[in-house]
């Protein structure tokens, strides 16, 4: 299944780090979004477009996990050439995530 079939997503960019929110649809989802989005596989997804690191922050109270990767917006907003590196647009590759 994807990962957008049980979460939706937000985004922001600052520099050339980006911040992905995973919020799931359902509080009972949130343990599966727990297991599956590691900051391992998340840094494997995002490596194709530059990302040298990924932390990640829960937050159960939302159902929602907190992503800051670094080095994904080539060079920052207003330096990259890629309008499709925004931080917005990286939302949409995220919910592309295949989940076990």
């Amino acid at each position: 299944m994807k990962l957008y079939q049980i979460a939706h997503s937000r985004t922001g960019d600052k520099g050339n780090i980006s911040t992905i929110s995973v919020i799931a649809y359902s509080k009972e989802d949130y343990p599966c979004l727990c297991e599956q989005l590691t900051e391992d596989k998340v840094l494997a997804w995002f490596t194709k477009i530059g990302a040298t690191r990924v932390k990640r922050y829960e937050v159960p109270s939302l159902g929602a996990l907190n992503f800051v990767l670094e080095n994904t917006l080539g060079g920052g907003v207003t330096r990259s050439l890629a309008l499709d590196k925004h931080g917005k647009s990286l939302s949409g590759l995220m919910l592309e995530m295949d989940l076990n």
